[in-house]
């Protein structure tokens, strides 16, 4: 394929505790819900880039579920702290995708770092994770929080409307020194969906709005794969 030499910045996928850049047909375009302007784009990925990212999802999980909780729990608050930080930069990532007001998105923010914060164990393996576009930071930090406690390692797919504050949490958590693998994000739609679901997550978790995620439940039926329904 060829690039255009002008146009909205591609958001790159992240994987092993880096950028990872791929190839892929077809991107989405991440507009301004107020203007309709095209900011950014994202990769429509599949199955060979799901791959890639439960592979090393699956490589981290080992070491992750070893570490004993009391330094994940460093992990998280230090993700935390450094979230509540940059507050402001995120806030402005969810006005502009998600066309939130300033209000909202400083809480949405808040509610981020709050997970991250929690005491809540939940179950370990190598989780994915989709969220979709109306709370697309805190429900990833709700959804993922408890499970990184337990010592499991995630993929993410975070709805294409709106996948920036999710990249740059997963950016932060290099700087927060995490290991790599811990944290790694996947973009694209269907073909995402089943490539994580064929190629071995443990369990699948959908956060968001219940229509949208009975279609993830459906993929991920089909799979074998075991799935959760997270509202809101």
């Amino acid at each position: 394929m060829q690039f255009e030499p002008e146009g909205p910045k591609a958001i790159p996928m992240w994987i092993n505790g880096h950028a990872f850049l791929t190839m892929t047909d077809a991107f989405f375009d991440v507009t301004n819900p107020q203007t309709g302007e095209a900011i950014r784009r994202v990769p429509l990925c599949g199955a060979a880039e799901a791959l890639e990212a439960v592979r090393a999802a699956r490589t981290a999980q080992a070491e992750w579920a070893m570490m004993a909780m009391p330094a994940r729990r460093v992990c998280l608050n230090n993700l935390a702290d450094k979230l509540d930080g940059y507050a402001g930069h995120f806030a402005k990532l969810l006005m502009l995708e998600g066309g939130f007001a300033e209000e909202r998105a400083a809480a949405e923010v808040a509610d981020a770092v709050a997970a991250l914060r929690g005491v809540t164990v939940g179950q370990t393996g190598v989780l994915g994770v989709v969220v979709d576009a109306a709370r697309p930071l805190a429900g990833f930090a709700e959804a993922v929080a408890p499970a990184l406690m337990a010592g499991a390692t995630v993929v993410v797919k975070p709805s294409p409307k709106a996948p920036s504050a999710i990249f740059a949490l997963c950016e932060l958590s290099a700087r927060a020194e995490w290991p790599a693998g811990v944290l790694n994000l996947l973009h694209g739609d269907t073909a995402a969906i089943e490539g994580l679901c064929v190629d071995g997550v443990d369990r699948l978790i959908y956060r968001g709005n219940p229509g949208l995620g009975a279609q993830v439940g459906a993929i991920a039926e089909a799979a074998g794969t075991p799935f959760e329904l997270q509202a809101g």
